[in-house]
């Protein structure tokens, strides 16, 4: 954990094989970060840039571009597991999260399939398995925890998603009979960066509504008590200048949480990073900023449906430029 007595723990959201023989090691060895995700963006800009996977890329000739991504990703997330397995064993996190093929977000037993199948082939107990929050994806979250197979909940934005995420995973214990950890992964600065420009127009302060929207989920998911289920906060990045680079964890700093964010957020963050617990957020505070975004015609709920919709099309998108560049 990286303030052990909140249980507050940041993990890297960065994969990349010659990164994790190297800085990866550093992060974990300093108390840094105590676990990572992926997700297909992230596995796209990696595998077509980078120059340490020719030579893996070139055995695997024959092969179809899905079996191809599969085998380079398996690489990589065992290689991360592996590294991170004495923190899982010391039952401090040591997880990393791989992402089943988005393009069966709306196929449950496809989506089951496919993340156990994942998960024997990565054969690593840290390992979690990403399942978007859609209708199908919380039929197979349920199965896969009661399978005792960690689960990441992705791409949730609203309270609604979150809580339906958290039942599942409520219901897969009791249906398994047996406990795992899983996290709920709430989507923060894509928010603001859909809204900001109109707010500021309007004359509303921006930047806050990705943060109380989160602020808003965290409480919803602690008072479910759903048991070694966390919030975990991401699209922690900033983009451009109007923020300080760690905002985005600054802001959102809560006992038992995750905060998952690019390497250079978290390097600012432990630079100069405010390390004072901020959640949970007065529920009438959350709920004046939303009516003034409401007061200037804004309609938030569909600007969330919006960013869903979007969410998974990016991560689609990535996927199949993947195994595009990979046939």
């Amino acid at each position: 954990m990286y303030l052990k007595n909140e249980k507050f723990a940041l993990w890297a959201d960065f994969i990349e094989r010659d990164y994790l023989d190297k800085e990866f090691k550093t992060l974990i060895n300093e108390g840094i970060i105590n676990g990572a995700t992926s997700n297909p963006a992230i596995f796209k800009n990696a595998i077509l840039t980078s120059p340490a996977y020719k030579k893996q890329l070139a055995s695997l000739e024959g092969l179809d571009a899905k079996s191809k991504y599969e085998a380079v990703a398996i690489f990589d997330i065992q290689k991360a597991a592996d590294i991170l397995r004495p923190l899982y064993d010391a039952n401090d996190d040591g997880y990393v999260s791989i992402e089943v093929d988005p393009m069966l977000c709306d196929d449950a037993e496809a989506t089951i399939a496919e993340g156990a199948r994942l998960h024997k082939s990565i054969d690593r107990p840290n390992v979690m398995i990403k399942v978007p929050a859609t209708e199908a994806g919380y039929v197979a979250m349920k199965a896969l925890v009661s399978q005792g197979i960690a689960v990441n909940a992705t791409l949730i934005f609203s309270k609604a998603q979150a809580l339906e995420c958290a039942d599942a995973f409520d219901m897969g214990q009791k249906e398994g009979g047996s406990s795992v950890d899983t996290v709920i992964s709430v989507f923060v600065s894509r928010i603001d960066r859909a809204m900001d420009a109109e707010l500021v127009a309007k004359g509303v302060t921006p930047s806050l509504a990705g943060n109380y929207n989160a602020a808003m989920i965290y409480s919803a998911i602690e008072a479910k008590g759903v048991a070694r289920c966390r919030t975990l906060f991401a699209s922690t990045g900033v983009k451009g200048d109007d923020l300080r680079p760690s905002y985005y964890i600054d802001e959102l700093l809560a006992a038992h949480s995750v905060n998952t964010a690019p390497i250079e957020t978290i390097a600012a963050f432990v630079k100069g990073g405010d390390k004072q617990v901020k959640l949970p957020l007065d529920a009438k505070m959350i709920e004046a900023h939303f009516e003034k975004i409401k007061a200037v015609g804004i309609d938030f709920d569909a600007v969330v449906s919006k960013q869903i919709e979007d969410g998974l099309s990016a991560f689609k998108d990535a996927f199949s430029e993947i195994l595009k560049e990979l046939e």
